[in-house]
């Protein structure tokens, strides 16, 4: 896969992806290809006990100076810390992974069937986010991001995925998205900030995750 400092120079010479778009649109992406390649991402600290974990932040370029972003709705399963809410194609590293970005690439393609190896770039990694409490597991994410083809073949669910949604960063990142809302879990009622998009409420880990794209999409 092409580097992001060398995509993002492509991108601005060509004014193109894998298929064509405006120069302006070119523009906009590189940029944030730009900002990601030059972006050191803050590791967590590793003092056990701990689990690892990735995501994927997979982006596909639209028509009008912006990009989508997916979101899934993870099915409800019992034993699922994270059952039901909007998050991230993502899952824990396994033993067979040789790298987290290894497991972010095979649950991504696991869980919405899509292989970022044959349709993806990736631009970059955010900061790796480490939750400490007791309603979570020990775990440490760390995201990483993707850009794919504008034209992808259909998504296939796993067991593991209620349904999937392309957002548009432009409805995501806007101040009347941003919101304090009241989410309920194992029965407790909590207020949190979270992105709102039609009816996707993203809080927690996805919602830090999102801030973090978000600082270097502006």
């Amino acid at each position: 896969m092409a580097g992001a400092r060398g995509w993002a120079s492509t991108a601005r010479s060509k004014g193109e992806l894998s298929d064509p778009a405006s120069s302006a649109h070119a523009e906009r992406l590189a940029r944030l290809a730009e900002a990601l390649s030059t972006h050191t991402p803050t590791l967590a600290e590793r003092d056990e006990p701990f689990k690892e974990a990735a995501v994927a932040l997979v982006l596909r370029p639209r028509g009008d100076d912006d990009c989508d972003l997916l979101l899934i709705r993870r099915a409800v399963r019992a034993g699922d810390p994270w059952s039901g809410q909007i998050g991230l194609p993502g899952g824990r590293f396994d033993a067979a992974d040789d790298s987290l970005e290894t497991t972010a690439i095979r649950e991504t393609m696991e869980e919405v069937g899509l292989d970022l190896r044959l349709h993806g770039r990736r631009l970059g990694m955010l900061d790796e986010l480490r939750p400490r409490t007791p309603v979570l597991p020990p775990i440490i994410v760390r995201p990483f991001v993707y850009m794919v083809a504008a034209e992808l073949p259909p998504l296939v669910f796993s067991e593991e995925v209620a349904e999937a949604r392309w957002v548009a960063l432009g409805a995501l990142f806007v101040p009347e998205a941003r919101v304090e809302t009241s989410v309920t879990v194992r029965e407790l009622r909590m207020r949190v900030q979270a992105y709102v998009h039609e009816d996707f409420t993203v809080w927690g880990m996805t919602e830090r995750i999102l801030d973090g794209l978000h600082r270097l999409w502006r």
